[in-house]
């Protein structure tokens, strides 16, 4: 979002700077003067009415810049709204500047909100206001961040099923490259216990394999001796009951898989309908993924990030 200004004014107006030091649950916050004193500190909840009773507070003590750790999120949303200034301080700046108060960097919320607010009244120069950024840029965050984190879960559960398969059905693991591909789930919706694939031949595996549409380059035969070699997986009665294990990880992790793929293809979309995707799709190495998590995670005012 194109704004008049990308700096700070000389000096706050009313002489008064904030910081909040931003917490899942509660907020510390402080206000100070023109010449670094703590004028006001409290905390506020993270709730609507919090938030409410935080923009009054600031409103009230003359503050009209605020300085906070992120750049998203409710309360920065909140902020926004009521016409604040935002400036955003990394964590990891804030941690180096606490030992300019004589702190060893331990982290306390109170303090922490001192420092913001002392750090906007003395570091001026050197920071910029954060500018809302426009829906689309919001809205690619949102869909890359769902995506990270059903990657996340995609991985745990894949290392879950790796770890289950050791025990159940070893010939399973070291199968194929990757455990939750495409192929690997298909043989194991198919083959989900030692039992099953102990009725696979070299031939039946290969007719298998052409069935699927496996396009690999490993020789089925070479597939097929890697089962052989394995260590005998649970089999009988109990190998049955693994099997509903294996079955029931499976079902989660094909879906994650799809519903990733889901939100690739958004991310696709959104991405390509933005403005600024040209800046991000023609760096070197960046495929549609990270170009949109560059785009969006920098967001729309790149001058908090000089180059």
């Amino acid at each position: 979002m194109e704004s008049a200004s990308t700096s700070l004014p000389a000096v706050a107006p009313n002489g008064m700077t904030a910081g909040v030091d931003w917490a899942n649950d509660d907020h510390a916050v402080a206000v100070v003067d023109n010449t670094g004193r703590a004028i006001k500190r409290f905390s506020v909840p993270h709730t609507g009415t919090g938030l409410r009773d935080l923009v009054r507070k600031l409103q009230a003590a003359g503050a009209a810049e605020v300085a906070i750790e992120r750049s998203d999120g409710k309360l920065v949303d909140a902020l926004l709204d009521a016409g604040f200034t935002v400036v955003v301080i990394s964590p990891n700046q804030l941690k180096n500047l606490r030992s300019r108060y004589g702190s060893a960097g331990n982290k306390d919320d109170r303090f922490d909100a001192f420092v913001l607010a002392d750090t906007l009244r003395t570091d001026r120069a050197r920071l910029r206001p954060l500018l809302p950024d426009s829906p689309a840029t919001t809205t690619l965050r949102q869909t890359c961040r769902a995506r990270r984190d059903l990657v996340a879960h995609r991985v745990a559960l894949a290392n879950q099923l790796r770890a289950h398969l050791q025990i159940a059905f070893p010939g399973a693991v070291g199968l194929f490259a990757d455990i939750d591909s495409p192929i690997s789930l298909a043989f194991l919706h198919r083959f989900d216990c030692q039992d099953r694939a102990g009725w696979l031949s070299p031939r039946r595996l290969a007719a298998w394999l052409r069935s699927v549409g496996y396009c690999g380059r490993t020789d089925p035969a070479v597939l097929h001796q890697r089962l052989a070699d394995a260590p005998t997986g649970a089999t009988g009665d109990d190998g049955a009951a693994k099997a509903h294990i294996t079955r029931a990880m499976l079902a989660v992790l094909t879906s994650l898989v799809e519903q990733i793929a889901v939100l690739e293809r958004q991310i696709a979309e959104q991405l390509a309908l933005h403005t600024d995707a040209h800046i991000f799709t023609s760096l070197p190495r960046s495929g549609t993924i990270r170009a949109a998590r560059l785009l969006a995670e920098i967001g729309d005012c790149r001058a908090r990030f000089p180059t």
